[in-house]
């Protein structure tokens, strides 16, 4: 993606400058604690920005109830997006974004290194969403997450985000585990299939996923449900029913 060229044409240079500089803690003494909590926050930035989305935008409507931090912040951030109206623009932004640091080895461990001090997290996101011209609400949130040490949470809270961008959309996400890629004509059948299952007053979204490990067949999930049809757990329920005692009565 051409936001993703930039964010390593650009934002990855200034990451590395700040890597280098004198500014990284070598310490943990500046680790949020509050990472650990379920909470939001203890900061009042962080509680600023969710609590405040909520308080003016009392007529938008979250439709999906969620739970823990990363429930929470999805949320906040679902809330200020559609007050925005950028909701799909931030949906790319984080997509994106999420994407870019899982191709650069040193921004993951930026990401995930709490002994880097918070002043240096926040100096460097802010350079880098200003680098990649990201709009206003994603550049606040992961100025956020950088600021209460839980960037590493991203990509968790990202999923529980998307959920809520496709429940608005009045779509259903669809997984299917296979140990090869599905041929297109099968993919369609099992998306029709779905279809009918979930009803035409909401879109399937299909995702492929591929496993090697589950040896063959295929693993369904969607709307909390899951349907595995995979020989790796076949073979386990035979290998069970096989090793149970065999009872043959009282003569």
């Amino acid at each position: 993606m051409a936001l993703c060229g930039r964010i390593r044409s650009s934002g990855l240079p200034l990451l590395q400058k700040f890597l280098k500089s004198d500014l990284i803690s070598a310490h943990g003494s500046g680790v949020q604690r509050s990472l650990l909590c379920p909470a939001l926050s203890s900061s009042e930035f962080s509680r600023n920005y969710a609590t405040a989305s909520v308080a003016k935008e009392g007529k938008v409507k979250v439709p999906l109830v969620l739970f823990g931090g990363a429930g929470n912040y999805a949320s906040a951030l679902y809330i200020a997006a559609v007050k925005a109206n950028a909701l799909d623009t931030v949906e790319s932004e984080i997509l994106d974004f999420l994407e870019a640091s899982k191709r650069s080895d040193n921004f993951s461990q930026f990401m995930k290194n709490l002994s880097v001090s918070r002043g240096v997290r926040v100096k460097a996101l802010t350079a880098i969403c200003s680098e990649t011209k990201f709009s206003d609400v994603t550049k606040n949130f992961l100025v956020v997450l950088a600021e209460t040490g839980r960037l590493r949470n991203l990509e968790s809270i990202a999923k529980k985000f998307l959920d809520l961008t496709m429940a608005h959309k009045g779509e259903v996400r669809a997984v299917v585990t296979t140990v090869i890629p599905l041929p297109t004509e099968e993919e369609k059948e099992l998306k029709e299939t779905l279809q009918d299952i979930i009803g035409h007053g909401k879109k399937v979204k299909l995702e492929q996923k591929i496993d090697p490990s589950i040896l063959g067949g295929l693993v369904v999930e969607f709307s909390q449900k899951v349907f595995d049809m995979s020989i790796k757990t076949r073979s386990q329920q035979m290998e069970r029913f096989l090793r149970d005692p065999i009872s043959f009565g009282n003569p």
